[in-house]
């Protein structure tokens, strides 16, 4: 026996640890195609996406503004910057922007801790409820507040209190609009939090608030700062909230693009404002990306059901009674606002007035806007789904260099450029063979597509990259090729996350307004199309009517999101 073991023992002190032990490869004929070939592969159909309908569109309509008889004027960037009124504006949309971050962090955070921490009944039909506005379009998030705030508005009737024209109102639209970005940001990197350790200073002496401030809130830190600057990104890009609210007083640089681009038709100075809130957008998404970066590596993070409770004591349960409140008060109010005002006419007489082409407006009746919204949709998230899911596919390795991030970082630029830019770039540079569109239905699938594929992206893509790599290298040395393995390994995963990101594509594609003003045909007009058309005609069968067609976009956003979070396998909360 003695022999026996000397004999066998030295062999197995001999073989190398598993840390150090040769991996298992398959063979190159079967290897998953997962280096960066196969990455610039699959990024070659969304670069090209994106270079033509986004990158062109906008480069021709800016080249259209700074080039004058074949000269290029680029003093006329200095021109347009000096001016009073340029400057008013570039001070008012900063200073909007920075004030709604602020209010928005305020106002959402103690939602954030709840979401996060609090274990009640109807949470998740409340998270939907809060995601509502965010996908809302902004003409119905303007009109809601313009029915809430505005002339005969209710406080307007009850108090006789309008602030139709103020910052107050447009400060407050913007806190409606993004608070779930900051709850479901925050709440859901939050949840994830592991409790035991603020638990830990606790027990060696520290305070509640000392605990927090010193623990919960640096790791926090990554996750609230990424919020801040998707909010302040949206709010200074703020266009259809700004327009019915502001006024002819106030402007953001996406108003003032659009004025400049279609009232005044000055394509120079609209060129130069597109100009800069490129560079600002540019550098608002670059600190966006660093800030993501930290969240991903900051902690080690826990299953977010476990973290979860019920409230204890009386200041938890008050916490959770003030957040109710504030979502009750600041986002369920103006929408149920909405719908009061569309049933105003008895009978449901605005309702029935949309199957009526008698006002002139549009050459076929407003109802039929929703089915065109509805097929326009339909197709842009199908775009949206191709285009979005294979950069996910080729973001997935978190080792990318800079290229690719690089690409992550285009995939982002259309939520912030100037979506008028865009619509309006559009009708200048695709109208020439073969790229003739403007005459053509899917003009409007392709602008919509552009705001859905970040959609995807972010949705798809910590589904992606949790798969275990080890399983599509198991299938490949069985011999599966890549079509199998992508199907039998990664479809069965990504399945329930591909249905959430089409249906936030689908979402954000029913809601866009800034491009389709331009695109949409008279005979085939959006909702949100429809809706800005109805509120800029005098008249009060005018007005319900956009109030009715504001309430049936916001229903179907509503269905949309319900859906959407019985289907989420995780309660993190993030988009």
């Amino acid at each position: 026996m003695d022999l026996a073991r000397t004999e066998v023992e030295p062999r197995a002190e001999a073989e190398p640890p598993a840390s150090r032990r040769p991996r298992l490869r398959p063979h190159p004929r079967t290897r998953p195609r997962t280096g960066s070939a196969a990455r610039l592969a699959l990024m070659a159909l969304p670069v090209a996406f994106f270079g033509l309908f986004f990158a062109y569109p906008v480069a021709a309509i800016t080249a259209r503004g700074l080039r004058i008889d074949g000269i290029w004027r680029f003093g006329r960037i200095g021109d347009v910057l000096a001016q009073s009124d340029i400057r008013h504006v570039l001070w008012f949309t900063t200073w909007q922007a920075l004030a709604s971050t602020a209010l928005t962090l305020l106002i959402a955070l103690p939602g954030a801790y709840a979401f996060a921490r609090f274990d009640f009944r109807g949470k998740q039909v409340l998270r939907a409820v809060v995601t509502v506005p965010f996908v809302l379009p902004t003409v119905v998030v303007g009109t809601a507040f313009l029915a809430l705030l505005g002339r005969g508005g209710l406080l307007d009737e009850l108090w006789g209190v309008r602030l139709d024209t103020t910052v107050w109102a447009i400060l407050l639209a913007h806190v409606f609009f993004n608070y779930a970005v900051v709850v479901r940001t925050v709440g859901g990197f939050w949840s994830q939090l592991d409790p035991r350790q603020e638990e830990a200073a606790r027990v060696l002496g520290a305070s509640r608030f000392a605990a927090w401030r010193r623990v919960t809130l640096p790791a926090l830190g990554p996750a609230v700062a990424a919020a801040a600057l998707m909010v302040f990104l949206f709010t200074f890009t703020s266009f259809g909230v700004v327009q019915i609210l502001g006024g002819p007083t106030f402007s953001t640089l996406e108003v003032e693009i659009y004025r400049q681009t279609s009232e005044i038709f000055d394509l120079s100075t609209a060129a130069v404002l597109t100009l800069v809130q490129f560079v600002a957008v540019g550098a608002i998404l670059a600190v966006h990306a660093w800030t993501v970066r930290r969240r991903e590596t900051a902690l080690r993070l826990v299953d977010a059901s476990v973290t979860a409770r019920r409230p204890c004591g009386a200041g938890q349960w008050a916490l959770l009674a003030g957040v109710l409140a504030t979502i009750a008060v600041l986002l369920v109010l103006p929408l149920a606002v909405l719908v009061e005002r569309s049933l105003d006419a008895p009978g449901f007489g605005y309702y029935k007035a949309l199957t009526s082409d008698e006002g002139g407006i549009f050459l076929v009746p407003p109802i039929e806007a929703i089915g065109n919204s509805l097929q326009y949709a339909l197709a842009a998230t199908a775009i949206a789904l191709l285009i979005g899911g294979l950069a996910a596919a080729a973001l997935t390795r978190r080792d990318a260099g800079r290229l690719v991030r690089g690409f992550d970082a285009l995939l982002m630029l259309p939520l912030g450029v100037s979506a008028v830019t865009v619509g309006f770039g559009f009708l200048i540079a695709l109208d020439k063979p073969p790229l003739d569109l403007r005459s053509t239905w899917i003009l409007v699938p392709l602008a919509q597509a552009l705001v859905g594929v970040p959609f995807v992206v972010r949705t798809m893509l910590p589904v992606l990259r949790a798969v275990d790599g080890r399983l599509r290298e198991a299938a490949a040395v069985l011999g599966a090729s890549p079509w199998r393995v992508w199907r039998e390994v990664d479809l069965p995963m990504v399945r329930r996350a591909l249905l959430i990101a089409a249906g936030f594509a689908f979402a954000v594609s029913l809601g866009e307004f800034g491009a389709t003003v331009f695109i949409a045909r008279p005979d085939n007009p959006t909702l949100p199309v429809a809706v800005a058309r109805l509120l800029g005609r005098a008249g009060d069968l005018n007005y319900g009517q956009a109030m009715a067609l504001s309430t049936i976009l916001m229903m179907v956003c509503a269905v949309a999101l319900l859906v959407l979070e019985r289907l989420r396998t995780d309660r993190t909360g993030e988009f």
